[in-house]
């Protein structure tokens, strides 16, 4: 296993140290502007799914199927819609 370099912990003194960045005063934030009033069009967001292949929806699970998938890491809610997909095909084949 590949050890990594432990990471420099900076204090408050050294971050006071190299710091040109005063503290706003209350003038200060009464000047300030959102970033939309001083560019204004630039933020749009992820905007709509070109192709949406899934749909938003809410769901009530039980805490131990919740428990269960969070267990298995990042990427449970995916592997809850597997499963669930899994479980309509065979019912589908039943039929």
């Amino acid at each position: 296993m590949k050890r990594t370099a432990a990471k420099k912990r900076y204090t408050a003194s050294d971050m006071r140290a190299v710091s040109n960045n005063p503290e706003w005063t209350e003038s200060d934030l009464a000047k300030a502007k959102s970033f939309d009033e001083v560019f204004p069009g630039i933020r749009r967001g992820r905007g709509p799914n070109k192709a949406p292949t899934k749909k938003l929806v809410s769901l009530r699970l039980s805490p131990g199927v919740l428990e269960h998938f969070k267990a298995t890491g990042r990427g449970w809610q995916s592997r809850i819609d597997e499963t669930l997909l899994k479980v309509v095909k065979k019912a589908q084949k039943s039929t």
